[in-house]
Formats: C-alpha cells, sequence, structure tokens
C-alpha cells in the first residue's frame, strides 16, 4: 500500500485579529504534534495552515483529492469559520471526511475567562455551524467527539484512518475468480457490474487451467524450497502415512502457492476464488496454499464467492500494522452446540482457514476430501484464538448491498475434535445463538462469512456508509423485533 498520510485542516476567520489567528494556528500544531508522538495513530497526520476562505477551503481540499498519499482530511473548527466558506470546496472533495469535534483547552479556565478567551476558544459554537453545512449538503463524514489528547478519543480516530484506507484502497482491489460460482448457489452470486460502482472492486473470471499452467511450471527447487519451509515452521501430523508419500503431497501444494502467487502478482489481483467443482488439471484442491496466501493478505473465499472474498482482502488492510493483531480469515457456518449454557457454532472450511487466527501449535495433514475428485490434499490444522470479534456478510438483494455484521465471543470447545482434520474456530454470537441466528437468517447473511477479530463494528459501519451501502448490526442490544422494524425502515430508505 501507499504511504498514506492524514492532512489536518483547520477553520477560522479573520473577524478577531491576527493575534487570535496566530494562536489558533498555534493550538493546531501542538495538537498535530501530540497526536504523532501518541504512539496511538496508524498513520501520519500532516498539519495544514489555518483555512479562513473559500478559495483557500476549496484549494486545499483540491489539493488533498490530488495528492496520492492523502487518504483523508480531519477537520476542526477552532473558533467560528462561517459554513458557507465550506462548500464549493466539500462539493468537491472526494476522499474520506473527518470532523474532530474537540477544543485546544480541557477545562474551562474558571479564574481567568473572559470574552477575549471565549471569543478564540469556541469550538462548540465553531463545529457546529461547520457540521450543519456537511449535513445539510448530505456528505458522509466522521463526526468524533472528545478531548485530542483523551486515549479514547485517539483511539477511536486511529479507528477510523483504518476505515478510511479501507475506503481508499476499496478501489483498488481485484478479485481473480477461478472457474465459476458453486451451481445452484444463491447467496455467492451477485452483480459484479455494481459492485465496481459502488465499491470500485474489479472481479475478473479465467479458466482454471490458465492458473494451472503457472503452477506446472513451477520448478522443483522453487518446490522443494517452500517445502522445506513447510516443515521446518510446522508441526508434520502425518499420522502414519508413508512419510515419502506425505511429502509428495505436501510438495503439490507447495507448487500451487507459488504458481497462484505468481499468477496474482503478475495480473496485479489481491484477491481469489476457487471451485472444488472445477479443478482443470490441478492435482489437489488448493488448500495449504490458500491458506498461507491469506496469510500474506490475499482474500479468499470458497465455491466462487467473490463478494466475501474481496471483504477478507478489505479487511485485512484494514487491520495491516494492528499491534498484537489477532488474526482476519474466511471462515464458513458448519454445525451447532446446542446445549444449554454451551451453544455456539462450530466455523470451518474444506480446507482454507487463515492461520493468523491460530492458537497454538500449527501442524500439516494430508486427509482424504470427498469433493473435488483429486488426490488427498495437505492442510494446516489449528483451533483459534479465543476472544471477541465480528464476522461479516456482504450480501446482494437485487436492489441494494446489504453488510451484515454480528458481534461474536469465540471459544474454545467442550472436548477435542480428533478426527476433524480441518482449521476451527468456535463462537457463540450476540446476544446469544438464538437471537444471533434467527437475526442472521431474517437479515439474509450468507453461511460464508469474513471475520476478524482486529476490527470493529464502528469501523465496519463507517466504510458501509462511505460506499453507500446499507448495514445491519447484531449486537448484544439486537431483539428480532427491533432487527425486523430497522429493516424495514432501511427498505424506505435505500429503495
Amino acid at each position: 500500500m501507499k504511504n498514506y498520510k492524514f492532512w489536518f485542516a483547520t477553520g477560522s476567520q479573520d473577524l478577531y485579529g491576527d493575534e487570535c489567528l496566530a494562536k489558533v494556528a498555534e493550538h493546531s500544531r501542538v495538537i498535530v504534534e501530540e497526536i504523532n508522538k501518541s504512539g496511538l495513530l496508524p498513520y501520519e497526520v500532516v498539519w495544514k495552515p489555518t483555512l479562513l476562505t473559500n478559495e483557500m477551503i476549496r484549494g486545499l481540499f483540491n489539493e488533498a483529492n490530488m495528492d496520492g498519499e492523502c487518504a483523508g482530511v480531519i477537520t476542526w473548527m477552532h473558533t467560528f469559520s462561517p459554513a458557507k466558506s465550506w462548500i464549493l470546496g466539500l462539493q468537491e472533495y472526494r476522499k474520506p471526511l473527518c470532523h474532530l469535534h474537540t477544543q485546544f483547552n480541557m477545562e474551562i479556565p474558571y479564574d481567568t475567562i473572559d470574552m477575549d478567551f471565549m471569543n478564540e476558544n469556541q469550538s462548540a459554537h465553531g463545529d457546529r455551524e461547520y457540521g450543519h453545512i456537511v449535513t445539510r449538503m448530505g456528505i458522509e463524514r466522521k463526526v468524533i467527539m472528545g478531548h485530542w489528547s483523551d486515549e479514547k478519543t485517539l483511539n477511536r480516530l486511529a479507528g477510523w484512518m483504518r476505515t478510511a484506507v479501507g475506503i481508499m484502497e476499496s478501489s483498488h482491489i481485484r478479485v481473480a475468480r477461478v472457474a465459476d460460482n458453486m451451481r445452484n448457489v444463491a447467496v455467492t452470486e451477485g452483480d459484479k457490474v455494481e459492485a465496481q460502482i459502488k465499491f470500485g472492486w474489479e472481479i475478473d473470471a479465467y479458466p482454471v487451467n490458465e492458473i494451472a499452467e503457472y503452477v506446472a511450471d513451477v520448478s522443483e527447487g522453487d518446490i522443494n524450497g517452500l517445502v522445506e519451509e513447510y516443515y521446518s515452521r510446522y508441526q508434520i501430523l502425518d499420522e502414519g502415512r508413508d512419510a515419502a508419500e506425505f511429502r509428495r503431497h505436501v510438495a503439490v501444494q507447495a507448487g500451487i502457492e507459488i504458481g497462484f502467487e505468481r499468477f496474482l502478482k503478475e495480473k496485479d489481483y489481491h484477491a481469489i476464488v476457487t471451485h472444488f467443482g472445477d479443478l482443470g488439471s490441478l492435482k489437489q484442491l488448493p488448500g495449504l496454499a490458500i491458506q498461507r496466501l491469506m496469510e500474506k493478505g490475499y482474500g479468499f473465499a470458497g465455491e466462487g464467492d467473490w463478494k466475501t472474498a474481496a471483504m477478507v482482502r478489505l479487511m485485512k488492510i484494514m487491520t495491516e500494522g494492528v499491534k498484537d493483531a489477532k488474526g482476519t480469515s474466511f471462515l464458513e457456518d458448519y454445525t451447532y452446540n446446542l446445549v444449554s449454557g454451551k451453544e455456539g457454532i462450530l466455523q470451518a472450511h474444506m480446507l482454507e482457514v487463515c492461520p493468523t487466527i491460530a492458537e497454538g501449535p500449527v501442524g500439516i495433514k494430508v486427509c482424504p476430501l470427498s469433493m473435488g475428485n483429486r488426490e488427498d490434499p495437505a492442510r494446516l490444522v489449528f483451533t483459534s484464538k479465543t476472544g471477541s470479534g465480528i464476522a461479516t456478510s456482504l450480501i446482494d438483494l437485487g436492489t441494494r448491498f446489504r453488510l451484515i455484521i454480528n458481534e461474536v465471543d469465540c471459544r474454545k470447545v467442550e472436548k477435542p475434535m480428533p478426527k476433524l482434520p480441518v482449521a476451527t474456530c468456535f463462537w457463540t454470537p450476540k446476544p446469544n445463538l438464538t437471537v444471533g441466528a434467527e437475526s442472521w437468517i431474517l437479515a439474509g447473511g450468507a453461511h460464508h462469512t469474513a471475520f476478524s477479530y482486529d476490527l470493529t463494528t464502528e469501523q465496519m459501519v463507517d466504510w458501509a456508509d462511505a460506499m453507500g451501502i446499507e448495514t445491519v448490526v447484531i449486537d448484544a442490544d439486537t431483539t428480532v423485533r427491533s432487527l425486523k422494524n430497522e429493516m424495514r425502515w432501511n427498505a424506505a430508505a435505500y429503495r
């Protein structure tokens, strides 16, 4: 990705004289310097001179549009900035916008406050004037209120920055579809043209044997080198299989990983979908290979589900560089545990779960697969971390896209599952399994999800709002009645 930065634009006017404007500039510089030094923001904030006039505001916004490293503008009205001065600039601005509703001082200076101080420090006044015009113009933006030195405020600003980068990078996501969607499946399909209009995604199809040629061209030396990396990094769980035979199966996945990655890099794709029903000359369904590609940041989903593959890529972009990240992956709802007090959903897939979500050792197994009519594929096996996360499903309702977000609690299963040869994650959706599952189904959610421990509902809602699509959130406060009413209102709003 680019070395993104965010511009800090302070609004004022010349009514109170040069001395006041000098203090405005000084205060905004201090804010930018201090929030950059905080270590809480993922990207640098760049100070810009105080904006006083229509010409200055319009010039800055258009400069931001043209700067490839500018991922968004953070605006703050230190004093009173007449909102009509912002109209042309806002009309022409095309990038993410944040309104930081703050003020320089944290506490009212009770002993010294006078009208000069009031006139100079009136963000409570000026930000409302500015906020009104942005609302009247119908411009999507993020509003964050709080003191600029407060850790909670900066953490929200950091979250918005990651969303803004997701918005910027969304227009660069390109998905390679190997073959087509699984036959007769509805939820993995969608309008690819509308997706490019809404999100900027390019979704292109390739015959499976075109990419298989890249796999076939991988040299034996390159394959052996990657197999050695596998054997040094992962536990080898041969379970009594012949060691040489086991290694040959692993080597097939090494060739697929190298070949697929060369194809993706040469063609400039950032996500990929496969389909077990159309494997062409591939010897195995891509398993370990896909898991490794996801770990490197590529998006993926099975059975041709390009929407989820793009969402996995997007969410990996948004979590890049997160301190102590717990991981992001493609997952699929498989089976329930309905024992009272232990309810949850076992998440997995045939093979392809990203090892970034793993906790503890990661092993390699070679096991038969009933689908695909190919030799036994190698795959990484592990169990996931515990903790909170979000499961998302982007669906096409025919007339609009809807992003469904379910907050979930991941935990360990009660007992080991020694005969299950795939990576797993077990979670309980909020507010509980019954309401969570009913709400998900009523909202039209898919069986595939783009899941992350490291993103919040707020961040994904902000992204969807910027894209102009509907969101449905299922969280601790959800009831089936409230959800159904919300979807009725949404249907009217997004018709």
